[in-house]
């Protein structure tokens, strides 16, 4: 019998929901402001504030704050660190959809063939 096949390393901060939205939008496009990710994300302003300074402590966007006709305008943008994490992440998310599509043909096989689950490698 083979090695449990493991999981691909998920990256837990970009992973978030919240934050994966945010890297999501501004993967698209070169700097959005902060109303702009509110209204794309659908997130909570004080929510929203709280994800991005978690993604900048992280190294993964950069925020710039502006003075424009006596408002505070805020943008944010995504490092090329943030670009190689969410780059990185979706390949993981596409490894282990590959492992568990793999897995789910091996069963259905290892049924048509008479074979009982035990011949197919463990899961890990």
């Amino acid at each position: 019998m083979s090695e449990p096949m493991g999981l691909p390393e998920i990256d837990r901060v970009v992973h978030e929901p919240a934050r994966l939205a945010i890297l999501t939008v501004l993967a698209s496009c070169r700097e959005a402001d902060f109303l702009f990710l509110e209204r794309a994300t659908g997130l909570t302003r004080g929510n929203l504030s709280v994800q991005l300074t978690r993604l900048e402590e992280a190294g993964l966007i950069r925020i710039s704050k502006t003075i424009v006709k006596k408002r505070t305008l805020t943008t944010a943008s995504l490092t090329e660190g943030g670009s190689v994490a969410l780059k990185a992440y979706w390949a993981s998310m596409e490894a282990m959809r590959a492992m568990t599509q793999t897995r789910a043909e091996g069963e259905r096989e290892a049924e048509r063939s008479g074979l009982g689950a035990e011949w197919l490698p463990a899961r890990g």
